[in-house]
């Protein structure tokens, strides 16, 4: 598929623009998170406090971004984080996600509270596709929906464990937000203030959750519904259950991380849902290297939160991740600019990642390390113990 020229040059770019074009209610779903929104910029201004150590005349014209996880191979050391309902963005986004992880091969995530069915995305995805589970109503009727997803082809289920209850959303509250859609005043001016998303979704059909249905067929998708069930004895039915890649989603505890690998686990995906759970979830980026020492050096270890370029990605590979996930980032490139602006995002990347990885001196994505990162206070206790034994010696002198 070729792409025209788009606007969109970076995370900022297309949040900017996915601002003025989308309803202020869907683009606040995407933007907000929960209590007064200081945990998801505290996840995006982390990033900034970490530096990286350029290494200069290494031979790194011939470099490569392939990346091998759970036996699979890809092209790119990122891909897409599950969220639910993306078609609010695009009237075709979850198809539209699913074409550019097949052209430039890297996964995608399925949520079960996707506005896309498991079988439909399967068609689309293929193999790239993976399929992340928010426990149901009951264990039963969230089984049932992992036999769907492997009947579908899926090999890769994330469980999504940090969401026993969904924190308010102020933003939601104020606009008027829910699933299905209720047309107050408010929100119909605002929708109607906003023709191009409107019509687009109009003719397309009003996104809903296409994958709770009881045995009628009845929609029993409820956002506020206790998810409380994902606890550590359903864990283990579907580890004895699925035979595929297992993934736990939602960990910021080394603690919790040590347990989920014992318990069978293919990897663990650190995250602290983009803090729209909780407010005063510690960066998630600051966790990744506690993770990562309390299940040892081998274990896969999936990130997101807070990474908005291609620095952040290698940032997040060089602290201990296997792989990295995009969320808010590719929403907002779909708000924008449909397709175009999806494609223009992750070239960004792509292209950013090769040339940091230039500036740090390694032509590989399996070179990245922690010697990668500056450390400053490393570096300062070093130079005072050099002073300091400078300072000893002198003292020996006669």
């Amino acid at each position: 598929m070729t792409h025209r020229a788009s606007r969109v040059y970076s995370t900022e770019d297309a949040r900017l623009i996915a601002r003025r074009r989308l309803p202020k209610l869907i683009f606040d779903f995407v933007d907000g998170a929960t209590g007064r929104e200081v945990g998801t910029k505290r996840n995006v201004s982390q990033f900034d406090n970490i530096m990286l150590q350029p290494r200069v005349m290494t031979d790194v014209a011939q470099y490569s971004l392939k990346t091998e996880l759970m036996g699979k191979s890809y092209k790119l050391p990122f891909g897409i984080a599950p969220m639910g309902m993306c078609n609010l963005v695009h009237p075709k986004a979850d198809t539209i996600l699913a074409h550019a992880a097949k052209a430039m091969n890297f996964p995608v995530c399925l949520s079960s509270a996707a506005s896309t069915s498991i079988e439909e995305m399967a068609r689309a995805a293929g193999s790239q596709a993976w399929f992340q589970l928010y426990f149901g109503a009951s264990a039963e009727a969230s089984l049932a929906m992992v036999e769907r997803a492997r009947v579908a082809g899926f090999d890769t289920l994330i469980l999504t464990v940090d969401v026993p209850q969904v924190s308010r959303r102020v933003r939601d509250l104020r606009n008027g937000f829910k699933v299905p859609f209720s047309i107050t005043p408010k929100v119909f001016w605002d929708l109607a203030t906003h023709p191009r998303w409107s019509l687009g979704t109009l003719l397309a059909g009003a996104p809903r959750p296409m994958n709770f249905t009881d045995s009628k067929g009845n929609n029993t998708f409820d956002r506020d519904a206790s998810r409380s069930g994902a606890d550590w004895s359903f864990m283990e039915v579907l580890r004895d259950k699925w035979q595929g890649n297992l993934v736990i989603k939602g960990l910021t505890s080394a603690e919790d991380a040590h347990r989920v690998q014992s318990l069978g686990a293919d990897a663990i995906y650190v995250s602290n849902h983009g803090a729209r759970q909780l407010d005063s979830v510690p960066p998630a980026i600051r966790l990744l290297p506690l993770i990562r020492d309390a299940v040892g050096p081998d274990f896969p270890l999936l990130f997101d939160s807070g990474i908005r370029n291609g620095e952040d990605v290698i940032k997040a590979l060089a602290l201990g991740a296997n792989f990295v996930m995009l969320g808010r980032p590719a929403l907002f490139a779909l708000g924008a600019d449909g397709a175009d602006g999806l494609h223009a995002l992750l070239k960004c990347f792509e292209t950013d990642i090769t040339a940091v990885m230039a500036q740090l001196g390694v032509s590989s994505i399996s070179q990245l390390g922690a010697d990668a990162i500056f450390d400053d206070n490393e570096h300062k206790s070093k130079s005072g113990n050099k002073n300091k034994d400078s300072f000893t010696a002198s003292q020996k002198k006669p």
